[in-house]
């Protein structure tokens, strides 16, 4: 079954965690957004592990270099997945892999900047990593032609876990699961609707209908 996780891309952590009570029974991985830890610290990790301690807390740090020691920096505070780029040196992965390890959580790869995702997957999956986030960001998405089906097409290729992030919404939903995907990650859906709450339902029940 298709794991939903929401982005959380606010800059505070009673903005965090004000939009968290409010999507949490629809969503299995709260994930908080890169600005939100560099805005708030480690500290967003232990408020929002402690108010959901149920959930996979999910820290984006894309981690460039010291994989161990940033990973273990996130997992310390209560993180349960850590993002390390995609593009870094395969030894920075397998550190976080082992900080991993020792925790007993997990390491994603976040496939941001990589031109060929599907390549870096493949690799990176052989490292031990929990799965490897296909994710066009907030500037590629809002480049002129952008479409998630191009992350849709990478996922069916793949042959390895992976998720979606970049685009995913009420209208895509379907189709990210369809690809096969570990987790679908929903962001502006969610945090830019007028009501999160029914937004993240509304994914929820779509992501579990496909």
């Amino acid at each position: 079954m298709a794991k939903l996780q929401v982005a959380i891309d606010l800059l505070t952590t009673k903005e965090a965690l004000e939009l968290a009570a409010k999507v949490a029974p629809y969503v299995d991985i709260i994930e908080l957004g890169t600005p939100l830890i560099k805005s708030e610290g480690l500290a967003v990790i232990k408020a929002m592990k402690a108010a959901h301690p149920d959930k996979l807390v999910f820290a984006d740090f894309k981690t460039a270099d010291t994989g161990e020691l940033e990973a273990g920096m996130a997992f310390g505070a209560g993180a349960d997945l850590v993002t390390i780029l995609g593009s870094v040196d395969d030894a920075t992965i397998i550190g976080a892999v082992k900080a991993a390890k020792e925790h007993g959580k997990g390491v994603v790869v976040d496939t941001i900047g990589v031109k060929d995702r599907v390549k870096r997957a493949q690799e990176v999956s052989k490292l031990g990593v929990e799965f490897v986030e296909l994710h066009a960001g907030l500037d590629e998405q809002a480049l002129p032609g952008y479409s998630i089906q191009v992350l849709i097409d990478e996922a069916k290729r793949a042959g390895v876990p992976v998720s979606i992030a970049g685009g995913v919404n009420i209208d895509t939903i379907a189709a990210v699961k369809q690809a096969g995907v570990a987790v679908a990650v929903a962001g502006g859906a969610i945090y830019g609707a007028a009501d999160p709450a029914a937004a993240a339902k509304a994914l929820r029940e779509a992501l579990d209908a496909a």
